[in-house]
């Protein structure tokens, strides 16, 4: 969605990792890994940044480290396009979930709440078929750019865990989440 205003997948990719991580600075390959892209277009989007003033680089044990710069002038204002750009992508994928079959329940969770420890960065609940399940959730993994690790249960094993007390699914239930659909009333 941003890569059309910014006008390249990897430097809104990259963008978005530093916004991520402020005070975090990263090197080429992790970076790589991170964004999932090729390391020459890395290198000229991390320079083309440098250039502009956004990205700061210093050299460590023959290391290049890049991080944002935090006193660039539009920082804030960059850091508010992309949150807002959260919604829109969450909105669009709640759209793309009402419209699979048998789904009852739908949530972000995980690395899109900023709860690491947490298992699974999506939990769904219903009668969804798989190959549409596993369609949604490369969809999912194309617009973030990174790998998903979802949950998936029947209403009934939902229920049962549930009435188990299920310490994996209650540490999702009550830990931070993004609910988009909710056709149970949790």
């Amino acid at each position: 969605m941003l890569e059309q205003l910014f006008g390249s997948r990897t430097r809104t990719k990259l963008l978005h990792l530093f916004l991520e991580n402020k005070e975090q600075s990263f090197f080429v390959r992790e970076i790589c890994r991170a964004i999932n892209e090729r390391i020459n277009s890395v290198r000229r989007e991390l320079q083309n940044l440098e250039k502009f003033g956004l990205i700061i680089s210093k050299t460590v044990e023959q290391k290049r480290f890049y991080k944002i710069d935090g006193n660039f002038p539009i920082v804030s204002e960059l850091q508010l396009l992309f949150d807002k750009s959260k919604i829109l992508i969450e909105k669009m994928i709640s759209q793309k979930a009402l419209k699979l079959e048998g789904l009852k329940y739908f949530a972000l969770t995980g690395q899109f709440t900023k709860e690491e420890d947490i298992p699974t960065d999506v939990l769904l609940v219903g009668k969804i078929p798989r190959e549409a399940l596993e369609k949604f959730i490369k969809g999912i993994e194309k617009t973030y750019g990174r790998h998903i690790r979802y949950t998936y249960f029947t209403t009934q094993e939902f229920n049962l865990r549930k009435d188990l007390t299920d310490k994996f699914l209650y540490s999702i239930i009550n830990g931070q989440k993004i609910v988009l659909v909710n056709k149970i009333g949790i």
